[in-house]
């Protein structure tokens, strides 16, 4: 048996869970509301402020999506109680960033500035400190889609082994190799 399938998700006061007829699960707190379709053998139920989810079945697909279910829905009650955050650090000599609106604008070294289009459900914004590479702070309550848009900007410029120089999330650690070494 799923050892996270099995662990039931408590609920903290404010938010509610329902469950509809076509088994898409709804999650309301106090930062938004967040849904998710639940494949139809499953069964998710709400009982004192718990929510459980059963499968009716040991087979090899029912198992499968028991624990990557009761995942979705804790990250969906994590993310309207808390929400959710990545920061991207931006390393190399004259990168910036800068956010307006829904537009975070870019210089990676590139030859032009690069404007990435944020969807409505995330909010941006750019730090520049003094002695620190530029950060740019990605906060939304879906999880899925926070880190989806912050792998893209990752991959508008990916660190390079060498000097270290590209986009890279915080905390991240980038392997560096040794480059070209003296002739005789």
């Amino acid at each position: 048996m799923s050892r996270v399938g099995k662990a039931p998700i408590t609920l903290a006061s404010g938010i509610t869970v329902t469950v509809d007829a076509a088994n898409v699960v709804t999650v309301k707190g106090p930062k938004g509301e967040l849904k998710q379709a639940v494949d139809r053998d499953l069964k998710v139920e709400i009982a004192d402020g718990k929510v459980t989810i059963s499968r009716p079945t040991d087979q090899i697909r029912h198992r499968a999506i028991h624990g990557l279910t009761r995942a979705l829905i804790n990250n969906m009650v994590e993310g309207v109680t808390n929400g959710y955050t990545k920061v991207l650090e931006l390393v190399g000599v004259g990168y910036r960033a800068a956010v307006a609106g829904q537009q975070l604008d870019m210089s990676l070294g590139y030859s032009h500035n690069i404007i990435f289009d944020l969807p409505k459900e995330i909010s941006a914004t750019a730090a520049m400190e003094k002695g620190q590479p530029p950060r740019v702070t990605l906060t939304s309550i879906d999880k899925q889609l926070l880190g989806q848009v912050a792998a893209k900007i990752r991959g508008l410029r990916k660190p390079e082994p060498y000097k270290g120089k590209g986009v890279r999330f915080q905390g991240e650690i980038v392997r560096r190799k040794a480059g070209k070494t003296a002739g005789k």
